[in-house]
């Protein structure tokens, strides 16, 4: 199974264009996604994704605070069922 790190970076890739990264380089773990340039209506798919592709409900409001890679991780794994 891969690490919940490589599941993001892979949902990162196909479903986000961040400015100054290509689709396979490391992720800035602590570079929030909007600052990035990733537009709110992405952050939005992006939660829907993540909350799909690790079978979570995070609510909206908890996302908001989630928006780096590596606060994103850490929330995932520390829930992980």
């Amino acid at each position: 199974m891969s690490s919940t790190e490589e599941r993001i970076r892979a949902l990162v890739d196909a479903n986000l264009d961040i400015e100054g990264r290509t689709a396979g380089q490391p992720l800035t773990m602590d570079l929030s996604i909007v600052d990035a340039g990733v537009s709110s209506t992405d952050v939005v798919a992006f939660w829907k994704v993540v909350c799909e592709e690790f079978g979570v409900d995070i609510s909206a409001e908890d996302f908001a605070e989630l928006l780096t890679p590596g606060d994103l991780i850490a929330h995932l794994d520390a829930h992980a069922g």
